[in-house]
Order: structure tokens, then sequence, then C-alpha cells
């Protein structure tokens, strides 16, 4: 079990940053972790994934704007996020995936958080 709790949204205008921060807690490491937003009416989007050696993955509309990092000291993962578009618009999800070797491209959520809304106004 792993239990996650996301912080950082709010409001900001285009071209802006917010930097979102999820605490975690039980069974993560050696997991995939990522970003997930979803907005009501539209699919899920995978934003960005890490495994546990540090390597990262990005939707192609985040990639350039969005990085994700962890601090395993601290049991914390973050997504920072620049250059901040109106379509970025979106609750957003932190999640734990698959284990690490079985690669964390493919965006597979298995646990995730209550989310965090960021809004995006032009």
């Amino acid at each position: 079990q792993v239990q996650l709790v996301e912080s950082g949204g709010g409001s900001v205008q285009a071209g802006g940053s917010l930097r979102l921060s999820c605490a975690a807690s039980g069974t993560y490491r050696g997991y995939c972790m990522g970003w997930f937003r979803q907005t009501p009416g539209k699919e899920r989007e995978g934003v960005a994934a890490i495994d546990d050696v540090g390597r990262t993955s990005y939707a192609d509309s985040v990639k350039g704007r969005f990085t994700i990092s962890k601090d395993n000291a601290k049991s914390t993962l973050y997504l920072q996020m620049n250059s901040l578009k109106p379509e970025d618009t979106s609750m957003y999800y932190c999640y734990r995936g698959v284990a690490s070797w079985l690669g964390c491209r493919n965006y597979e959520y298995n646990y995730w958080g209550q989310g965090t809304q960021v809004t995006v106004s032009s």
C-alpha cells in the first residue's frame, strides 16, 4: 500500500510557474512514480514519470516546460511546471505505477492521491 498527498496547485496566469509536491508513504521505492492530469470530459493524460534510478519521461505536450524530480530523503515527488498554458488547466494527481524494472513510459496508475487543481488563465 502507498499513501500519496499532493499540494502546490493554484491559479496562475499564462506563462507563469507552479511547483507541485507529493508526499509519499508506504511502499513506493522501486516503483514508477509520476503525475497524470484529468479534466472532466477528457481522457486521463500521463504527464511525467520517473523511475527508481531517476530516469524521466514526459508527455509531448509538456516536454521542455515541466520537470519531474524526487527527493528520496524527504519521500517527496515534485513537478516543476514552467511556461504554463491555459490548456494545462486540470486536476493533477500523483501516482505510483508498476515496478520500475518493467519501465515507466506506459503511465500505468495503480495508486494515486486526491489531486490538486491547477488553473491557468489567459
